[in-house]
């Protein structure tokens, strides 16, 4: 019964998967390209790489905006390589060096840029290197060289979009509607859960759930975004709505870590408000209405704050997802929400691990280039074309040994088939284009079946068959050239493969630090009363954050409940009414140039020192808090978080 269910979407990918290769090919020998291969190759990659991805048919956009990244990595990467043949091209050796270091140097980029635009210039790296290697006998052929790449490539990619678009690519519009309605009633559910007090680990299991959700949701809104411009006013819509979602999470685990000191701080008459179950987002909306008109009778001043901003924020998002569902005009009202406060966006904390990709990338190509000088191998060049490439690519996946893996099994793969078609089909087909396209198709067919799957090698034997059959113009069939191609791809992963295992990335620890310390002077800097700094929004930045420490520790709880604590402890600290005088003022600066000198320390020794100076700040700082007579909203959760930054200060400091 499953495999019924879902055969029709993996056939339909798998046919404009053969139907992008068909046009790719038909179309470069139609024009007479000198290498229609690579049209072909572009024409597999757009297509296959965002199914692999998602692990079936992508969602409409993907495939577009894939196309478009990688022209802008072509282009990129063609201005580079002309650059550096026209400053080097009297030292060969140099110039292929710093071909080198154009690679490492692009990957070190796409480490520390969001993951959706990496490939573009991790694709620009080992585009300058392939230019530089191809043409290092005749260099007076780049410019000739990098416009025919260009060209080829472009029409790969418009043969795959034109694929796409014949296939009925499916919305994810749908899948936004239905996720909306989930996450608000799993919201309520969670925010019942902690006015109850329930089980710890209940609770970390519901939040750190409903985290990756709303991670989720924004990653679906990007891909609406793409998808048609048609989208536009629902793409504003989600925009905010990440922000609510976030703020409720928030506020619910706040009304939890309340209760293990002050149970009293939520009377029973505020859980009970809360205690009908809800099965859909129409039982929500209903119980909302019943709790916004008691709030209404009790007043914010007497109704605990964590509750009211919840309802505030679940109102909000009730209004924003009924506009995101119909898509209709924004009103007066959603503009005021939408318009609210500026989103501050976060900083990488991965600059060690973008270090090591970097080194691990232009080490691993310069070692194939005095491997390839120094034997005169005739297949040199493409086993330093595979090892830049794997390189490139694996360094921003979050287990590159396993993207490497992927390549070596791929390459093995595709020896045998490459072999089949170069020796059997091609030579029997070569005379007819319809025979040529129809074998052709249906290596595409079956692999698009597997790409779906997310088989170990499939994406890498569908590039690396291609890249080793005769599809130039005019085809010629050389069984040592066939050969030597496929060992140099072989080889050449091989290759990656080994440096990614000898140079360790040992960054985990570290970025794990960056991270907490990140949040540490998030909580910092809201102590302020600079207005245009207390409007800033800085929780989908934070969030961000805990989102890739989910990710780099999956199983350690501690990190998470910390990291969760001083998001509150900022949110909470952000809306604090802080006496506005100039002795203040100067203290919040201080505090935020300690804080900042926490992150950016060299050592553990450093660190530890001018933690220990915040550390003796912030006690200054609570006695100028009572000095100056701050209200009990603003003394407890200063105390709160000095509280908690003595308790954990080893796991802040040391890696």
């Amino acid at each position: 019964m499953g495999w019924y269910s879902i055969a029709p979407v993996h056939l339909r990918f798998a046919i404009k998967l053969a139907t992008a290769l068909v046009l790719a090919l038909f179309v470069g020998f139609h024009f007479q390209l000198e290498t229609p291969r690579w049209a072909v190759l572009t024409a597999a990659i757009v297509t296959a790489g965002p199914a692999f991805a998602a692990g079936g048919e992508p969602y409409s956009g993907a495939i577009r905006y894939r196309g478009m990244l990688r022209i802008v990595g072509t282009f990129i990467g063609c201005i580079a390589s002309l650059v550096i043949i026209i400053g080097l091209i009297r030292a060969p050796v140099v110039m292929i060096m710093v071909a080198c270091l154009w690679t490492g140097f692009c990957t070190w980029i796409s480490s520390l840029v969001k993951v959706e635009n990496s490939y573009a210039w991790g694709l620009s790296g080992y585009t300058a290197l392939i230019i530089v290697i191809t043409i290092e006998h005749e260099p007076l052929l780049a410019p000739q060289f990098a416009v025919e790449r260009c060209s080829e490539i472009v029409l790969g990619i418009v043969c795959a979009i034109v694929a796409d678009l014949l296939f009925s690519p499916r919305s994810i519009k749908r899948e936004i509607d239905r996720e909306l309605d989930g996450l608000l009633v799993d919201q309520y559910r969670l925010m019942q859960l902690c006015l109850a007090h329930g089980d710890r680990d209940e609770v970390d299991k519901a939040w750190s759930g409903l985290v990756r959700r709303t991670t989720m949701l924004q990653g679906m809104r990007s891909n609406l975004k793409i998808e048609s411009s048609r989208w536009s006013r629902a793409n504003r819509r989600l925009y905010a709505i990440n922000t609510l979602s976030l703020t409720m999470i928030t506020q619910a685990c706040e009304t939890f870590l309340i209760q293990n000191t002050r149970p009293e701080a939520f009377p029973l008459e505020y859980r009970e408000l809360f205690a009908e179950p809800v099965e859909t987002v129409a039982d929500v909306h209903r119980n909302l209405k019943r709790i916004r008109r008691i709030f209404s009778w009790t007043g914010e001043v007497d109704t605990p704050v964590t509750l009211y901003s919840w309802v505030g924020a679940a109102t909000r998002y009730l209004l924003l997802k009924r506009g995101v569902i119909s898509n209709t005009r924004i009103s007066a009202v959603e503009e005021e929400i939408l318009n609210g406060e500026p989103v501050v966006k976060p900083e990488s904390a991965e600059r060690h691990h973008a270090m090591v990709n970097f080194w691990r990338t232009t080490v691993s190509c310069m070692v194939g280039a005095l491997f390839w000088l120094w034997t005169g191998w005739t297949s040199g060049s493409s086993a330093m074309v595979m090892i830049a490439v794997v390189t490139a690519l694996a360094m921003r996946m979050p287990d590159p040994r396993m993207m490497a893996l992927d390549f070596v099994y791929g390459m093995v793969a595709a020896l045998p088939v490459g072999c089949f078609y170069f020796l059997v089909v091609l030579p029997s087909t070569q005379q007819s284009m319809l025979l040529l396209c129809i074998s052709l198709a249906l290596l595409g067919f079956f692999i698009g079946i597997e790409v779906q799957k997310r088989r170990l090698g499939s994406i890498a034997l569908l590039a690396g068959t291609i890249n080793t059959i005769v599809l130039d113009n005019p085809m010629t069939f050389e069984f040592n050239t066939f050969l030597d191609s496929s060992l140099g791809q072989l080889v050449g992963v091989i290759l990656a493969m080994v440096v990614i295992l000898v140079i360790r990335d040992n960054s985990k620890a570290r970025t794990g630090r960056m991270l907490l310390n990140q949040f540490v002077s998030a909580a910092v800097s809201s102590m302020t009363t600079n207005r245009a700094r207390r409007k800033e929004n800085h929780l989908p930045a934070l969030y961000q954050q805990l989102f890739l420490l989910l990710n780099k520790f999956p199983g350690d709880i501690a990190k998470f409940r910390l990291a969760l604590t001083l998001i509150i402890a900022h949110q909470r600290l952000r809306d604090a009414p802080i006496p506005i005088n100039e002795d203040l003022s100067n203290f919040h600066r201080q505090l935020r140039r300690t804080a900042d000198r926490v992150i950016s320390a060299s050592s553990d020794g450093k660190r530890r020192r001018h933690f220990s100076q915040l550390l003796d700040e912030l006690d200054i700082y609570q006695e100028k808090l009572r000095v100056w007579e701050a209200p009990p909203q603003v003394t407890e959760p200063v105390g709160r978080l000095v509280g908690i930054l003595r308790k954990y200060q080893n796991a802040l400091t040391d890696n």
